[in-house]
């Protein structure tokens, strides 16, 4: 990597709040090229943005692709060798854009890296599928016993730098996905390809967490929570059936299937309607997702 120049931030936003997304921007260098994908027909914060902004292109979906596809959509237009795919609901750290280029050039040979950050709890950037590996790096990370750039086989989509060079297929994500899991297909499906990811933990940036497509009404936070746990259930047996079998899949959450149906059950006996949702909507998520349906749940 040259320079900033070499490099693209991909946003996906979703009704994001205008104060996440405007604080999100300012905390990128105004030299990085910005696209922020808008995932519904139109983005009702372009004139703030624009105002104050030169080096952001604004992209409406039409329609809610999640995560995935919506990274997908604003990948392919990107004419640079890097992007930074980040979510709306986090602020870079000072000077992040300088150590960018020279990490880069440090490592030279990667598929994605992934960025150090603070959240309100132990909340891991990086790991292992293995889990005594896993358990391993935890551990170290906790006592701040990693290497300032570590390998390792997976980091989370917050914050990922993707060598765009490393990728033949312009549909980076899995597209059957909608929420959840995503990065983690990916990461798995570049570790079987012999690919290499890292975490630096020098490139910094805080995550707000779960901040960026949740509005202000109590209806819109009730729909939003009901379609996490549905798609969270979903996403997870998904992932394991594709990249483990579906007999490892359902050994491992025919527990979380009963568990769910039984307290669903409990909780609408008791009357107890926000519990009863939370465990109906990952109860449902789970079915369609063992029964081979869609993540076409939208609330």
């Amino acid at each position: 990597m040259k320079n900033q120049n070499d490099l693209t931030v991909v946003i996906v936003t979703f009704q994001t709040p205008e104060k996440i997304i405007l604080d999100c921007l300012r905390s990128i260098n105004k030299d990085v090229n910005i696209i922020i994908v808008e995932n519904s027909e139109t983005f009702s914060h372009e004139e703030a943005v624009n105002s104050e902004f030169f080096n952001v292109k604004i992209v409406c979906t039409g329609k809610n692709l999640g995560y995935g596809k919506g990274n997908n959509f604003g990948l392919k237009q990107v004419k640079t060798d890097y992007a930074l795919i980040l979510n709306p609901d986090v602020i870079c750290s000072e000077n992040l854009f300088e150590k960018i280029p020279e990490v880069v050039n440090n490592i030279k040979n990667f598929a994605i890296i992934g960025f150090q950050y603070s959240y309100d709890k132990i909340f891991m950037p990086a790991g292992f599928f293995d889990e005594k590996k896993n358990s391993q790096f935890i551990e170290n990370f906790k006592n701040d016993k990693i290497n300032t750039i570590s390998s390792v086989e997976w980091v989370r989509g917050c914050s990922m730098l993707l060598n765009l060079r490393e990728f033949k297929d312009i549909e980076i994500f899995d597209k059957n996905f909608f929420l959840y899991f995503e990065e983690f297909d990916l990461c798995k499906s570049l570790i079987n390809s012999g690919k290499n990811i890292f975490i630096a933990k020098e490139l910094k940036i805080h995550h707000l967490g779960f901040k960026s497509s949740i509005g202000d009404k109590k209806n819109d936070n009730s729909k939003m929570i009901k379609l996490k746990d549905w798609h969270y259930m979903w996403s997870s047996f998904y992932f394991y059936r594709k990249n483990y079998g579906y007999i490892y899949a359902l050994k491992k959450f025919i527990g979380k299937f009963l568990s769910s149906l039984f307290k669903m059950i409990l909780y609408s006996i008791l009357f107890q309607k926000i519990n009863r949702d939370k465990y109906l909507y990952r109860f449902l998520g789970l079915l369609n997702s063992m029964l081979g349906k869609s993540s076409n749940y939208r609330g």
